[in-house]
């Protein structure tokens, strides 16, 4: 019998590595393992949201995947022989340090996280399968099959990463309920003549529509499409692929030396509890959908970024499993709102109806556009699709002190990032926040503060300073950005609690930290 962990985390994907990437951060001891022998070498999952970015950045691998990455804000829309240009995210420059949608290829994000745990002293355990899991009320005892023979992991706490057709999750008696799309997709890594270089392509026609996003590596371009119902039960080939990109357009754009050529269906489901017992679900083991959106892996990976935290709580005794139960409670509701935004776009994209294969190629075409040059409409856009708008305010982590503040994120937001300086070094609001502790935001005239030392009671919480003024070791906020974005003037006088995972847990006006104190008694467990 091995040695007790406190996590296993089953499943060595994006979810997986992001999760065992903040454990380790946390000091906590886990296993990390993957039923597959090697990493994955396909692109798979390709599109890295902004707000992914901002949660890997404490992790220090945000700026690497950036640097290996296709950073595109500029979408071609393709209608018959008409193509529109529409600039998409620049507009999201005010909220937040990753205004693009980036692309890269799921295998080098997969090869970043894992040379940052490699980097940590960490390996992933390959060719490790999960065959059963026992709970008992202090632990859980895993089979698996080994290269060596079958064995046995002992871990206080399981989560399965596993994906879609999780080991965990069956052994866990957790329902996967949902349905299954009868369309058939084709996915097709390979180089394209005929393309404008750095632009995502999106054709549209009464039959579909068909996608080109710049991928760089392993080569140019990932087409996305859907297999017309002859031909889905044949394996895709470059020549019916090539056949299909006619059925869309008329353009001479030819496809040769294909990386990658699948095909997959579509499934919308979620399973039934995210936590069990000393069994949690993360990723595509907790919810699958279109990729229309790009929201899967992101999804997963801040599934892992949520949970990451609590587990490192808990595992150490600093708080009670209770608050694993706020996991379940914040993420089910983002899960179920990806699901209903993907599959209304999935249906509006393959639906057979004649109205809509009517509007399909029109509509966008002209609507899209004009809606891109309405600042205050393309910045909802981009909060949405980024997820920067995921927020978790009917959690019960989620706490409004008092005095009531009238402005500015409400508990339960994500903190809103801004440029600060520090003794005369640029940062930002972000920057100066602990990934792995809980932040107090004091915020107005440094002399306001003066009076109160919170880290004496609370070493375990980060104390962090903002004032418009620069004082020793006051994050300096001489523009007002930061300030203006929590709803604040120079002379206002604040405080908030943020999350390890960036959102606002607490806020209240003025210096009293009383209603603070509760909260984190509560939170505690003192």
């Amino acid at each position: 019998m091995e040695p007790l962990v406190d996590v296993l985390v089953v499943g060595a994907g994006p979810t997986g590595l992001a999760l065992a990437a903040e454990l380790r951060a946390s000091g906590v001891s886990f296993r990390i393992v993957d039923r597959a022998p090697d990493a994955v070498h396909e692109s798979r999952a390709l599109a890295i949201q902004a707000r992914t970015l901002e949660v890997l950045a404490p992790l220090g691998v945000s700026q690497e995947l950036v640097a290996a990455g296709d950073p595109a804000t500029v979408l071609l829309l393709h209608s018959g022989k008409r193509s529109t240009q529409v600039r998409l995210f620049e507009e999201g420059l005010d909220e937040t340090a990753y205004p693009f949608l980036l692309f890269l290829s799921q295998a080098e994000t997969e090869r970043i996280l894992v040379n940052r745990l490699a980097a940590r002293g960490m390996e992933v355990e390959r060719d490790i399968e999960l065959l059963d899991l026992v709970q008992s009320d202090h632990e859980v005892t895993c089979t698996v099959r080994a290269p060596r023979g079958e064995d046995r992991i002992r871990a206080r706490y399981v989560v399965g990463c596993d994906g879609a057709h999780s080991a965990v999750r069956r052994s866990a008696g957790i329902g996967f309920s949902g349905m299954a799309f009868p369309q058939t997709f084709v996915i097709a890594d390979l180089e394209a003549d005929g393309l404008q270089a750095g632009r995502i392509h999106a054709y549209l026609s009464d039959a579909g529509m068909m996608f080109f996003f710049p991928l760089g590596s392993p080569a140019t371009w990932r087409l996305l499409t859907m297999v017309p119902q002859a031909d889905r039960a044949a394996e895709p080939t470059l020549e019916s692929v090539q056949a299909i990109v006619g059925r869309y357009t008329q353009d001479p754009v030819v496809l040769h030396d294909p990386v990658w050529l699948t095909s997959f269906s579509v499934h919308s489901r979620r399973a039934d509890q995210f936590h069990k017992g000393r069994v949690l679900l993360a990723g595509d083991a907790a919810h699958i959908h279109s990729p229309a959106g790009a929201q899967g892996m992101n999804t997963g990976i801040q599934d892992a970024v949520n949970l990451g935290w609590k587990l490192a709580l808990v595992s150490r005794g600093s708080a009670t499993a209770d608050l694993l139960a706020s996991y379940e409670r914040e993420r089910i509701p983002v899960a179920d709102a990806v699901l209903r935004m993907t599959n209304r776009a999935f249906r509006v994209a393959t639906s057979s109806d004649p109205v809509v294969r009517y509007l399909r190629p029109r509509v966008p075409a002209v609507v899209v556009p004009v809606v891109a040059r309405v600042g205050t409409l393309r910045r909802a856009g981009f909060r949405t699709i980024s997820q920067l708008s995921i927020r978790y305010r009917r959690s019960p982590l989620s706490v409004e002190g008092r005095p009531r503040l009238r402005r500015g994120p409400r508990a339960g937001d994500r903190l809103p990032d801004g440029p600060v300086t520090v003794d005369g070094t640029r940062s930002t609001l972000h920057g100066r926040l602990s990934p792995t502790q809980f932040a107090l935001l004091l915020c107005g005239p440094a002399d306001s503060w003066t009076d109160h030392d919170p880290g004496v009671e609370w070493p375990q919480v980060q104390c962090v300073r903002l004032s418009a003024s620069a004082r020793p070791g006051v994050s300096a906020d001489p523009t007002g950005l930061a300030l203006g974005r929590l709803g604040l003037g120079e002379d206002d006088v604040a405080h908030y609690l943020v999350r390890p995972d960036g959102y606002v847990g607490y806020r209240a006006g003025g210096t009293d930290l009383d209603g603070l104190r509760r909260y984190l008694e509560s939170l505690f467990d003192a």
